[in-house]
């Protein structure tokens, strides 16, 4: 063969050129798989992969030789490197050299047949090709993984993309690029597939090899089809690869279908967020845990609504029915955009008019008993079928019809995955809004950090990780529910609080007196605590920590994907683990002796005071849902389930009598095969000859060589000594053997598939209980949380009561755990009867928007049911909480950041109510000032006069402040307190630069004057002359607005010494005669030459009065202000004395008098303020 050598294959994944040749073996390609994500991103480059790989010498030969054909007939053209690559070899200079190197570099072999000349002939595909390109037209969006042996292979276009995302290598083989992954690796490989956004079918081998030699294929290739799809979505629910590791799972994985539709636009009041455009019609599936939300609502151009839905849902998957309007596209797109990893499909929702989506809805209902399991020793379950089917009816017929299209199109989607299932299930349906939850803006929840933080996104400070101290996954998600939605309902949050007061309680924690007197008198609690209740819940918990995620275990055991070959598979949800968990949890319970309501015999369980915990004890606990998971339990052999052993997983014979049938075809077939060594015996004459299994192969008759066999026996192995024969009888028994044990694992797979679908007659009341546990961990986590970090218990005044919150020692709940004892506490007083509103100012980093932000995120905790960072707090139940903070953009929706800063404000404006809290952080910082002050002015007059809503707005506008002259005793101004303290001023002269500033933190009243942007400026480095050129400009212009406010001072006061009638009569006189300067000054002015003077107050009066011609008022004033100065010059020489007398016996005034006295009012009566600073700084 010769010695092998190395190719180096560059750029193996270019694409294919537009124009292929027809003969070309990847002329018959097919499509490509859908892309990820959004379909109008760009198709990503292929990358540049060098591959390294050995070839045999006849291996080269045949690929020298079909390199050596061109793909063009024209025989003078280069070939290429290979049949899918645009990069051709280098020219070279002698082509017959050319030649003579590379048959001396690949070692052609001689006997290596020339392959046949290309013709305009298709392509010959072999038997798996052809099946192949069978399924790939059937499922042209698919990226398939086809089982072939042992191995998962991709072909064409579909193996790039494998090649490309798991790192693997593709090859030609016959007619496809292909590239295989192994069998055992294939829920890691399709979670990266499906990572990339690919939606990846996996096609099975649906015959084994002992059923296709005894069938009608057996000359054939294997019978395969398409077992399962996968998505994002669907991917914790599907079968084989559901289930990630622990820790990994928490985070939910909603499929969102959006519809939309025009309606006539409504805009009243103008404005872009006033108008409503479109109805949306949206339906979110949590596949794995059973959750449906549905929702129905009128949205603006904005789609404000759509944004806040989608972000408190964070969907994996978004399902755009079309068509859709391009505003609602548009926002989508935005949301699913790279960064985000959300996979998006569109369908259409054509076939769905006219009733077509109630058709599709109600088919799922009329075949709801198809396919399940029927207990016939129980006649219950059918009746309990029923009601759940009228409930799921009656559910969906009461949807608003925009809701309705979606979920028939969210119908439609996981038909193909066979995932509707989850669907007919009535009670798992809730609303997306609801009178007893507040929805949370888009705003709110990004701007507060609730569930993220604005960093790089990841919950790490955000609110919801302070506040999380789950032990379960499950829990976990539920607690980012209640974070997002806090409750709008006095009885339930006072429910939730009594909880978590008594678990808090029996950890060993203490209220204090002032809060127990807070509490009402209807739910105070006697001293006595159970010490028993945090030991077992603490102990269930951490147990089902340890555990799979049994909230999604079960819904795939509902959906029949729990497949026996997840057995022991890390992270894999287990039948036999997730019933043992929730089987632990119901007895480990029921040691609290809970009664429900009415029982006799209820001596211990009075202990659990608060109802909230004893009903959801009562239903973790039922004895239904222990008993059906005992009686689930007995069913299946666990040893069997750990050893992987599905022939023997089931027990339950008399349920599954094809199984026993089954069972003893194999037992029968093993008998024949032992009965036959007798035979054997006799033939041979050896007493003690025994059948021998070698390397896994069985009942082989082991002889020495001297030993005459018949001629039929045949030959299996052999040692130096011994050889190892199958008789002709043996191989047929074995035969025989096989084929009923494939019979038997078969049925065992089609009893196994029937046991998980009998589960679904329970499956609501297993949904139920654990749905109760993550309640449970839920509220243990609020009380460890208020235990470990002291917090007290907030107070709810009656909806009958005034609006109001009033926190004592307020505290930042996520700076808090941050700085520690370093956190300055602030109380804050809000009341509809008194003060309602905070005008809050102070310099940068002062504190401001953090202390607006602790008010909202205690409030939330409050509302959500657990203890606050305060020392008090009394509140009011608050229907909403809307925010207006920070600077950003939408440029890819066409936004700027001051519009998207007004469509937050409008929002507000359109949606707050009187129980509603607004904070607002610099509101009309994006425009000019004056244009600012007014949007900032108008908007907080506003909500106070329209909406009168609780209010804190934050401003560096300190003319803002002045809107309490407005609303007396209703708003008050306050500031973060500051110390400032000199430094030595050098040559500078520049006082704001050379100040030390304390932050104190601390809120106290009165309005800041000073915001210290320079001190800002130092902490992020500025050069330091960029920062003295800017304290230079700032002094000065300080300068100009106190000098103007001065004048308007002096201004008004010498208007109110004049008639209003006589007022332009004296301007005139007084710019025309001389004598109506002040007394004390005539005798001096008349010494001077009159036409001088004559010419000053005429150039001066021509300037004030003719504002035409700018340039000329300009040349004017400098004419004024040389006459000016030469009346300076003589009045200087003139040789009065100061306190001397006039003729009329008036004291003489002095020179310095006369500039800033008489020259000052006289320009100050024409409203010349600008004026007067310039010919002041000249004289």
């Amino acid at each position: 063969m010769g010695k092998q050598k190395q190719q180096v294959i560059s750029r193996f994944f270019a694409p294919k050129p537009k124009t292929p040749d027809p003969s070309s073996p990847s002329s018959s390609s097919f499509p490509p798989s859908s892309p990820p994500s959004n379909p109008k991103d760009p198709p990503t480059p292929p990358p540049k992969i060098t591959a390294t790989v050995a070839f045999s010498p006849a291996k080269r030969a045949l690929i020298s030789s079909h390199l050596a054909v061109s793909s063009s007939p024209k025989p003078a053209k280069l070939p290429k490197l290979s049949p899918h690559t645009h990069n051709p070899i280098p020219a070279a200079a002698n082509p017959s050299l050319h030649q003579k190197f590379l048959q001396k570099l690949l070692e052609p072999a001689s006997d290596v047949p020339e392959p046949p000349p290309s013709s305009n002939q298709p392509a010959k595909f072999t038997p798996l090709e052809q099946q192949v390109v069978e399924l790939k037209k059937r499922h042209p969006d698919v990226l398939l993984m086809v089982e072939v042996g042992y191995k998962y292979r991709f072909f064409g276009e579909d193996a790039e993309i494998a090649a490309r995302v798991l790192g693997i290598y593709a090859h030609m083989d016959h007619n496809f690029l292909t590239a295989s992954v192994p069998t055992f690796r294939l829920n890691v490989h399709v979670r990266r597939l499906v990572g990339a956004g690919y939606k990846v079918g996996v096609v099975k081998q649906t015959e084994t090899a002992a059923i296709k030699a005894h069938g009608s294929n057996r000359a054939g290739p294997f019978d395969r089809g398409l077992s399962a799809l996968y998505t994002k979505a669907t991917l914790e629910a599907a079968e084989d690869v559901g289930g990630k590791e622990e820790g990994c799972g928490g985070d939910s994985n909603y499929l969102a279908c959006v519809v939309d539709k025009s309606v006539s636009v409504e805009n009243v009041d103008g404005g872009v967020e006033s108008g409503v455009e479109v109805k949306i019609g949206i339906v979110a599936v949590e596949v794995s845990t059973g959750d449906v939300v549905y929702g129905e609502f009128d949205d603006n151009f904005m789609r404000s609504g759509l944004e806040a839905v989608v972000l408190s849902l964070s969907p994996a998957e978004l399902l755009l029915g079309e068509p859709l309007s391009k505003q609602t596209d548009k926002m989508l797109l935005a949301f699913s955009g790279p960064a985000s990893n959300v996979r998006v499909e569109r369908v259409s929702r054509d076939c769905f008019k006219d009733s077509g989506a109630f058709a599709e809805v109600m088919s799922l209902y009329e075949n709801m008993e198809g396919g399940d399991l029927t207990d016939h020793s129980k006649v219950n379950t059918d009746v309990k079928e029923q009601s759940n089917k009228h409930l799921g009816i009656e559910g969906f017929m009461n949807m608003p019809n925009m809701a309705v299209q979606a979920l028939a199109l969210t119908i439609y989607h996981l038909k193909q995955f066979g995932l509707q299932r989850i669907l007919r299930l009535g009670a798992s349906f809730r609303p997306l809004s609801s009178s007893m939850e507040m929805t949370l803006s888009a705003n709110a929840l990004q701007q507060l950090e609730v569930l993220k933080n604005n960093a790089d996104g990841s919950e790490s400070g955000s609110l919801l990780q302070s506040m999380n101290h789950t032990l379960t996954i499950f829990g976990s998600r539920l607690l980012r529910h209640w974070v997002s939605h806090p409750l709008c309902d006095r009885t339930m949050i006072s429910a939730r609080l009594d909880a978590v007061s008594e678990i808090a309680e029996s950890m060993g924690s203490s209220i204090s007196p002032h809060n127990i007197e807070q509490l009402d008198v209807e739910d105070s609690f006697a001293t006595n605590v159970n010490p028993e209740l945090t030991y077992i819940l603490s102990s269930v918990l951490t147990t089902l920590g340890r555990s799979p995620d049994i909230q999604r275990g079960i819904t795939r055991i509902f959906h029949r994907t729990a497949t026996p070959p997840e057995f022991l598979i890390k992270g894999s949800v287990q039948f036999i683990a997730v019933i043992q968990a929730i089987l632990y949890a119901g007895k480990q319970l029921q040691q609290l002796q809970i009664k429900e309501e009415g029982s006799k015999g209820n001596t211990r369980g009075k202990s659990v005071r608060s109802e909230l915990l004893r009903k959801l004890i009562l239903t973790a606990s039922s004895s239904t849902v222990v008993g059906k998971a005992a009686k689930l339990l007995s069913a299946l052999n666990k040893e069997a389930a750990d050893k992987q052993d599905l022939l023997n997983l089931i027990i339950s014979d008399g349920q599954f009598p094809e199984v026993a049938k089954a069972r003893k075809e194999v037992q029968l077939a093993n008998e024949k095969l032992d009965s036959l060594i007798s035979l054997y015996r006799k033939q041979l004459g050896m007493r003690k000859l025994e059948f021998l299994s070698v390397s896994g192969t069985t009942h082989l008759i082991e002889l020495t060589l001297d030993v005459k066999v018949p001629s039929n026996w045949v030959k299996i192995n052999s040692t130096k000594k011994t050889v190892r024969y199958h008789p002709p009888e043996v191989l047929t028994a074995l035969d025989h053997l096989a084929l009923a044990s494939e019979q038997l694992t078969v049925v065992c797979r089609a009893a196994w598939d029937s046991f998980l679908s009998g589960f679904g007659k329970y499956y609501a009341e297993f949904q139920a209980a654990v749905q109760a546990l993550a309640s449970l961990d839920c509220l243990h986590s609020l009380a460890v949380l208020s235990r470990n970090k002291n917090y007290v218990r907030p107070m709810f005044v009656y909806d009958d009561e005034p609006v109001q919150i009033h926190i004592s020692s307020g505290r930042h709940p996520v700076l808090e755990t941050i700085l520690q004892d370093n956190f300055v506490p602030n109380d804050t007083d809000l009341e509809a009867d008194g003060e309602y509103c905070q005008i809050i100012t102070g310099p940068n980093m002062g504190g401001k928007s953090c202390y607006i932000r602790q008010v909202a995120l205690i409030a939330i905790m409050a509302q959500v049911g657990s203890f606050v960072p305060a020392s008090s707090a009394k509140l009011h139940v608050l229907d909403s909480i809307f925010t207006r903070m920070g600077a950003s953009d939408s440029i890819h929706q066409g936004r700027s950041t001051f519009l998207e800063e007004l469509s937050e404000a409008s929002h507000i404006l359109h949606n707050c109510t009187s129980r509603s809290l607004v904070i607002i952080d610099e509101l009309g910082r994006g425009t000019s000032t004056h244009d600012g002050v007014a949007i900032a002015y108008a908007t907080l007059n506003h909500l106070l006069q329209q909406k009168r809503c609780m209010v804190l707005f934050v401003t560096h506008y300190p003319k803002i402040a002045h809107i309490r002259t407005e609303f007396p005793g209703l708003v008050e101004a306050y500031h973060v307190s500051y110390l400032t303290s000199n430094r030595d001023m050098g040559s500078t002269g520049i006082q704001s630069e050379n100040q030390d500033v304390t932050y104190l933190y601390k809120l106290v009243p009165g309005v800041s004057e000073r915001s210290f942007g320079f001190k800002v400026a130092e902490l992020a480095q500025l050069p330091s002359s960029c920062i003295r050129r800017a304290t230079v400009m700032a002094a000065r212009l300080e300068a100009v607005v106190s000098s103007r406010t001065r004048n308007k001072d002096d201004k008004k006061w010498l208007l109110k010494s004049l008639p209003t009638e006589q007022k332009q009569e004296e301007q005139d006189v007084m710019l025309e005669s001389p004598e109506c300067l002040r007394v004390g000054w005539s005798s001096i002015l008349g010494d001077i030459d009159g036409a001088l003077y004559e010419k000053f107050f005429k150039n001066l009066k021509t300037t004030l009065l003719d504002d035409s011609d700018p340039i000329k008022s300009v040349e004017n004033l400098n004419h004024t202000r040389s006459i000016a100065r030469e009346l300076v010059s003589r009045l200087s020489g003139g040789g009065w004395k100061a306190g001397e007398m006039d003729d009329g016996g008036f004291p003489v005034r002095k020179w310095e008098d006369l500039d800033t006295d008489i020259l000052v009012k006289i320009f100050q009566s024409f409203d010349i303020f600008e004026l007067s600073g310039m010919v002041l700084g000249l004289l």
